[in-house]
């Protein structure tokens, strides 16, 4: 289906086929429509017509029902009615060469990255902090890369934390204020986090988005992203496809506008990366939009509705396909209406109108033309993929995950040193120099105390000796006291015996 003058068969209409430029693939589009009117099946060929091209895609599957892009189509009854109006006699059903991936390990090859990768304005709205908690969040970064600790897997940031907050008083002066409540409710997201499995994604070895950008004989690879488990955790599957399209913004170099884009990323569900989002990220949001089409990487939204879409972001879309939108509501009738305002009109038939009116497969197609401004929209009906419709077995998956050349580098997890280590190293350190210490000053109290019960057992000698000598002066002065007037007694006797002895005579 694809042309020899880089133009991409995609839709077909009363007019003839639709072409989207190859050249203007990369200026970014959108695929709009109510649940049940064929989006998937246009994602699917537009990657399978992108691959023939020799262009990578990226895009997460969220039922399995894209993983039959990498087996070949047959032959169908709608298929063989619609051949004669798309001008296709024998059409050659094939599969584009695949390659499974999945956050959780499971369904493909892991995807990983490290907390740094992720930095803190992505992290911050994975964690829904408000705007103090990123404050802190930014601040716990800058701390880690100034004194060059690597910030990896989730143990590694709730340590980090650990660390500013005990020794906030440290940092204030330099950083700005850390408030121990706020580190609290970063501890606790992060603790909710890994309860839904969210310290599966963080690790090593991080995935290196340039393994997207691979072609096998001369067709670009399918990455496709097992999602339906990811899906139950929306925060974490948009925050994830955001980091991966800011890791190719940061890596590739200006290419500018090529004859073909160097890789497709469809972002599917669109509104999920948009809701309950900040501006401050909305605005980086469209930056990188806006600029990662120069780096040779086209953008191209899936959603249920147009209004899912920021209006400055939508303005750069514009490769359009809208199939059928339902309008039960005022507020549905509204939506319909700026839809329709956004194509070029076509005077052979009522946009609005036809909105509502589009069956299943069928929708409203306005591509840019070779001067990047949009042609007037066509009502068609999409070609039907060459690949299988629905989902493989877990048979054909394995094999394919085995085959694949990305196979073993990034299915095996490893913990590199890091913050954790070092942090907890530290610790060790400081509890030992603290014992050492404490061990000191109780030695020295001990000596102290030796001192003391040394000088007073010193002290006790000498008033002992004292007592001693005074009790023994008393003695003797009382014996010499006793033995005087003894004396003096019995020389009294002897002279009174004496004398009385004289005069008796």
């Amino acid at each position: 289906m694809y042309t020899d003058d880089k133009q991409l068969y995609i839709a077909h209409c009363d007019n003839g086929p639709i072409y989207m430029i190859g050249k203007m693939a990369n200026r970014h589009g959108m695929i709009a429509g109510a649940t049940g009117t064929g989006k998937t099946v246009t994602l699917q060929v537009l990657a399978e017509t992108f691959c023939e091209a020799g262009v990578p895609c990226f895009m997460a599957d969220m039922k399995g029902d894209l993983s039959g892009i990498s087996q070949p189509g047959q032959m169908s009854g709608f298929i063989e009615k619609r051949c004669p109006e798309f001008g296709i006699e024998n059409p050659q059903f094939h599969g584009c060469p695949t390659r499974f991936f999945d956050v959780y390990g499971e369904q493909g090859h892991p995807l990983r990255a490290t907390i740094s990768d992720m930095g803190p304005q992505l992290l911050a709205r994975l964690l829904d902090l408000n705007e103090t908690q990123t404050g802190i969040l930014n601040i716990v970064f800058k701390i880690a890369d100034d004194q060059g600790l690597l910030l990896i897997d989730m143990k590694d940031l709730r340590m980090m934390l650990d660390y500013v907050a005990k020794n906030a008083k440290e940092y204030t002066t330099t950083y700005g204020t850390v408030s121990s409540v706020s580190v609290g409710a970063i501890q606790r997201a992060l603790l909710a986090l890994e309860a839904e499995g969210g310290e599966i994604f963080f690790g090593e070895p991080s995935f290196n988005a340039l393994d997207f950008l691979q072609t096998e004989g001369g067709r670009g690879v399918m990455n496709v992203l097992a999602a339906d488990k990811l899906m139950l955790n929306p925060k974490l599957y948009s925050t994830f496809l955001l980091w991966l399209l800011s890791e190719l913004y940061e890596q590739l170099p200006e290419v500018g506008d090529l004859e073909l884009p160097k890789l497709i990323f469809f972002f599917d569900e669109a509104h999920m990366l948009f809701k309950d989002t900040s501006k401050a990220l909305i605005d980086k949001i469209e930056q990188v939009i806006r600029l990662v089409r120069s780096k040779g990487v086209g953008v191209y939204f899936v959603t249920q509705s147009p209004s899912d879409i920021p209006e400055v972001i939508a303005g750069q879309l514009g490769n359009r396909v809208l199939h059928g939108l339902r309008a039960y509501t005022p507020k549905d009738q509204k939506t319909v209406k700026a839809a329709a305002q956004t194509f070029r009109a076509n005077p052979s038939f009522n946009t609005e109108a036809a909105i509502l009116e589009l069956g299943t497969g069928e929708a409203l197609v306005s591509f840019l033309d070779e001067k990047g401004a949009p042609c007037v929209v066509e009502r068609a009906k999409i070609l039907f993929p060459l690949s299988q419709i629905g989902a493989i077995t877990e048979g054909q998956r394995t094999a394919l995950i085995r085959n694949s050349r990305l196979y073993g580098i990034y299915d095996k997890s490893f913990d590199r040193e890091s913050a954790y280590e070092l942090l907890l190293e530290q610790q060790k350190q400081e509890e030992k120099r603290r014992q050492r210490e404490e061990e000191e000053e109780e030695k020295r109290l001990a000596k102290e105390a030796k001192e003391r019960e040394r000088s007073r057992s010193t002290s006790s000698r000498s008033t002992s000796t004292k007592k001693k000598s005074t009790t023994r002066k008393a003695v003797e002065k009382t014996i010499n006291t006793t033995a005087t007037t003894f004396g003096r007694q019995l020389g009294k006797s002897i002279f009174r015996g004496l004398l009385g002895g004289i005069f008796k005579k």
